[in-house]
């Protein structure tokens, strides 16, 4: 019964049992960039591992994230917010005592399975526990403490790296997840979705889509081998897809109904999306390599660096969101790109011994104006672009397709800029590896603003709102829950 009030003891122990549980999944999503230098040389691992160590938890969040949404739907949010924190903790310790690249990549693959069952759960169980007139308040500070979260990541993570070590960034994990789930136990009332009893799980669509970013993926990494396995692969990764877009039109209940593509706009933002994030999972992982390995910086040094992003993000992006409700998507959609493009390439000037303040605060600033630009009024067009009943799964597609066009762009960045299996551990070569990622980043944008500018308009005056309106995290926009029949009618 969604009937507790923010004020109220119980409402503030929600508030923090959510904030806690989806701390936990994005500290992770930017403290591991900041270790990967580390992790190699301790692991003795090439790039191809450094590029799982990112992607194996990306492939199963993204392939697996709107069927996390369902399961709580079905059996209790609650209880699958709280399966997903002790999963994301056992991962997490798993990753911290891996002994070799291998174990850590597959237990990366078991932390994002746990991130696909919290992420969601945590702000379905704010729309399902607080009462209407306090809903929109109690998300505003879940997205907010959220975003205060994901800009301490990146300094935390660097700390511990210089510090005990970069598997203490893993560890760290362990304590959150041991004070979430007793709190969610006592305080969090059980919610579910009775007429999700009357629908099916679209388990084949779900692994389809996993296996296929899992194909590709494999065969971008492996690339540079050319060998049969590895065309195979690719071949097997295409299948796959063309496999899961037909589960999806021809099952009664597919988790991702094609119907919904029937909005042009919706489509086209979602391609847009695709683009933007693909040049923003390419530049974040790129960029704290280059700060590390090129221009010398600790890794506390590299993930202070990158804190400015993060902070013009909390600091803006509810102003954004609302300067794009006043104009409409289209200048924002268009103009956000082109500011992230001129950051880009900025960071062609980060080279070996960069200053901060001349050569990389610049075009950090430039970046995060950018991103805040663009954010908001993205995930308030996705919403906009289908009906109100429709706007949870909106924004689940627009959520798995940006971590999945990071997933794939860490990917094919290092392939495209002649990056060897070594190159991180030459800063000479990795320079100029880094230089030719940059202005592939770069024209994903270009393309990214020339399309919204093409595709978006002005969505109808009843249209869908967002409800978190504060947004701090890099790697994908807000995610927004199932709208409840209460939320609908606000």
């Amino acid at each position: 019964m969604a009937d507790v009030r923010l004020a109220s003891a119980q409402g503030k122990w929600i508030l923090l049992t959510t904030v806690l549980g989806s701390s936990m999944a994005m500290l992770d999503s930017t403290v591991v960039n900041v270790a990967l230098p580390r992790i190699g040389l301790d692991l003795d691992a090439d790039l191809a591992a450094l590029q799982w160590t990112v992607n194996a938890y990306m492939l199963t969040l993204a392939g697996l994230i709107l069927l996390g949404g369902a399961l709580g739907d079905r059996f209790g949010r609650r209880k699958v917010f709280v399966v997903g924190v002790v999963w994301f903790a056992v991962a997490s310790l798993l990753c911290g005592i891996a002994p070799s690249g291998g174990v850590l990549i597959a237990a990366r693959a078991l932390q994002g399975v746990g991130g696909a069952l919290l992420t969601p759960g945590s702000l379905a169980l704010i729309q399902a526990s607080f009462h209407p007139d306090d809903r929109a308040k109690a998300v505003g500070l879940w997205s907010g403490f959220g975003g205060i979260g994901a800009a301490v990541g990146p300094f935390l993570g660097g700390w511990l790296v210089d510090g005990p070590g970069w598997r203490w960034v893993f560890f760290l994990n362990v304590p959150l997840a041991l004070l979430c789930v007793p709190i969610a136990a006592r305080h969090v009332p059980e919610s579910a979705d009775g007429r999700s009893h009357d629908r099916g799980f679209d388990i084949l669509g779900a692994t389809l889509g996993a296996a296929s970013l899992a194909f590709i993926t494999y065969a971008l990494i492996e690339a540079r081998a050319g060998t049969v396995a590895v065309a195979a692969t690719a071949l097997a990764g295409v299948a796959t897809a063309v496999a899961f877009i037909y589960v999806e039109r021809h099952r009664p209940d597919p988790m991702m109904p094609s119907e919904i593509f029937a909005s042009r706009q919706f489509t086209a933002v979602n391609i847009v999306t695709l683009f933007v994030y693909a040049a923003f999972g390419g530049f974040f992982f790129l960029a704290a390599l280059q700060l590390q390995v090129v221009s010398g910086y600790s890794a506390l040094g590299a993930g202070a660096a990158l804190l400015p992003i993060t902070v013009l993000m909390l600091l803006l992006s509810a102003r954004a969101g609302a300067l794009g409700e006043r104009i409409g998507p289209r200048i924002p959609l268009t103009v956000g790109p082109l500011l992230c493009t001129a950051g880009v390439l900025l960071m062609l000037r980060v080279g070996p011994d960069a200053a901060y303040a001349t050569d990389v605060l610049p075009a950090l600033l430039v970046m995060g104006l950018g991103m805040v630009t663009l954010v908001a009024p993205l995930t308030a067009t996705v919403l906009a672009s289908v009906t109100t009943d429709h706007a949870g799964l909106a924004s689940g597609i627009n959520n798995a397709a940006a971590r999945a066009a990071g997933l794939l762009a860490v990917a094919a960045l290092p392939l495209i800029a002649g990056m060897g299996p070594e190159a991180y551990r030459s800063p000479t070569q990795f320079d100029s590896a880094f230089d030719t990622a940059m202005l592939a980043c770069a024209i994903a944008l270009l393309v990214a603003s020339a399309l919204a500018y093409a595709t978006v308009r002005r969505p109808a005056p009843d249209c869908h709102h967002p409800e978190c309106h504060t947004h701090g995290c890099v790697t994908a926009p807000p995610l927004e829950g199932t709208q409840t029949g209460e939320t609908a009618e606000k």
